[in-house]
């Protein structure tokens, strides 16, 4: 009989490799590389398999079609009852696809999926646990408030899953999570690259040919990234991730790739006792309700998506008490707060280079829009005169390394939104009024050209 191979994988990345080694070469972790034993008629198993499937393309195979001949029409969607969810996913759950479903321990994975599926009361749902058992899954369901037509199956053999998948016949497969299912053709624990990357690619198939769509929960490892090999990703269709600090009740929702839509897309979850609220109107709750007189605070119009929302920005500068200043950004890019204090210090001349310098994105966000450069620096220089921007003020605007103030998209959207909770002035970049009627909005706009500009209408 022919003996077992013995193969070393790299637990972070997948790379193969005939025998140990100290450093992946691929990824350049350490100390990563597990012992693996795959079984001596996996191969031949494989071989017979990859012959059948060769002999029945042979006989059936798929002729190619001219481009004008496919049929263009969009793939009906399954509404999740969550318009956030919905909107993320790019309008539906595709049938047929595969999502994975990625986030922090405790972020609320497990939360929202229950909550989701218990509104869909008139799909036969069944959700698959490999860590948790029924009696807990039931607590969490009567806290959340819902009983759907969910069928609960505790179970982490791939093999047993599929049986139960054939007896029940849902119509959408929950799998929580995919590093706690194992299959009994890979001899390695579960969770490990090859468990996950095999069972991936199984729910992948059973999800295409069958048209049900299947829904993955994923772990996220210690550098902030989906655990498992990275070919997981490229095997699923949409990959969202759930973020968020577990000190703030707010969740963010983004999709990080989605063959059926938008990656730009946001969801904004609200966390309570009896589950998770979607925010509809995310700008009421992201301003504080009262911060007249307290200097380093500015308002900014910022669009993630195409939902347009107004965030608040702090900002503390103070004498750096050690020999090197201190730069330190939450919710916003580190390097950008650089780039920014030294605009500040070459073109408008504020000597900033012996202070500490604290960003702060209010509610726990992180907001990549580059319009929030006008108020980071708004906020600083409040912060650095200890002066407070006079409320009923917002703005919106890129700024460039010579200074400049570049124009920003969907102007017209950021000023409406503006508008509708009661701001008075807007600064926005000049640029941006070309062919733009100010006429239709009742609000002051401010357009500037340079940040000199932008700072003396603010303070005089």
């Amino acid at each position: 009989m022919a003996k077992d191979k013995i193969a070393y994988v790299c637990s972070n990345c997948g790379q193969e490799s005939a025998k140990w080694i100290g450093k992946c070469p691929a990824c350049g972790q350490w100390n990563t590389y597990k012992e693996i034993r795959i079984a001596a008629d996996s191969g031949s198993m494989a071989a017979k398999s990859a012959a059948h499937a060769v002999r029945n393309k042979l006989e059936h195979h798929n002729k190619p079609q001219f481009l004008h001949e496919i049929s263009a029409q969009d793939e009906p969607r399954i509404d999740m009852q969550d318009a956030e969810l919905n909107r993320v996913l790019g309008g539906g759950l595709v049938p047929g696809s595969i999502v994975l479903l990625g986030g922090e321990p405790g972020i609320g994975k497990s939360t929202l999926t229950l909550q989701t599926i218990l509104r869909m009361q008139n799909r036969d749902i069944l959700y698959v646990s490999g860590e948790e058992s029924a009696h807990q899954i039931k607590m969490r369901a009567e806290r959340i408030g819902g009983n759907g037509a969910v069928q609960v199956l505790c179970e982490t053999s791939l093999e047993n899953i599929f049986d139960s998948i054939k007896e029940a016949k849902p119509e959408l497969v929950i799998i929580d999570s995919i590093q706690t299912i194992s299959t009994s053709e890979v001899e390695s624990s579960p969770g490990s690259i090859t468990q996950v990357r095999e069972c991936a690619s199984a729910l992948l198939r059973f999800a295409k040919t069958s048209g049900i769509p299947v829904i993955l929960i994923g772990h996220i490892n210690k550098e902030g990234t989906l655990a498992g090999p990275k070919i997981l990703e490229h095997i699923v269709d949409t990959v969202i991730q759930f973020e968020g600090d577990q000190h703030y009740m707010y969740r963010i929702l983004r999709a990080i790739k989605n063959r059926f839509g938008s990656t730009s897309e946001l969801g904004i979850y609200e966390m309570r006792q009896d589950g998770l609220r979607p925010v509809s109107n995310p700008s009421e709750l992201l301003l504080t309700q009262d911060h007249e007189g307290l200097s380093g605070v500015a308002i900014s119009a910022a669009i993630e998506g195409v939902r347009p929302f107004l965030v608040e920005t702090q900002a503390l500068v103070s004498s750096a008490a050690y020999g090197t200043p201190q730069r330190t950004a939450t919710g916003f890019d580190q390097r950008r707060l650089n780039m920014l204090l030294a605009v500040l210090e070459k073109r408008v001349g504020f000597k900033l280079m012996q202070k500490d310098v604290f960003i702060n994105i209010a509610g726990g966000l992180r907001v990549t829009d580059l319009a929030m450069d006008l108020s980071v620096i708004a906020a600083v220089l409040s912060s650095n005169v200890d002066t407070a921007i006079e409320a009923g003020w917002c703005m919106a605007g890129e700024v460039g390394l010579s200074g400049e103030v570049r124009p920003v998209n969907r102007i017209e959207q950021r000023i409406a939104e503006a508008e509708k909770l009661g701001f008075t002035h807007m600064i926005i970049p000049a640029y941006n009024l070309k062919g733009f009627d100010k006429r239709k909005y009742n609000i002051d706009l401010h357009p500037v050209k340079k940040v000199e500009e932008a700072l003396r209408t603010l303070f005089g």
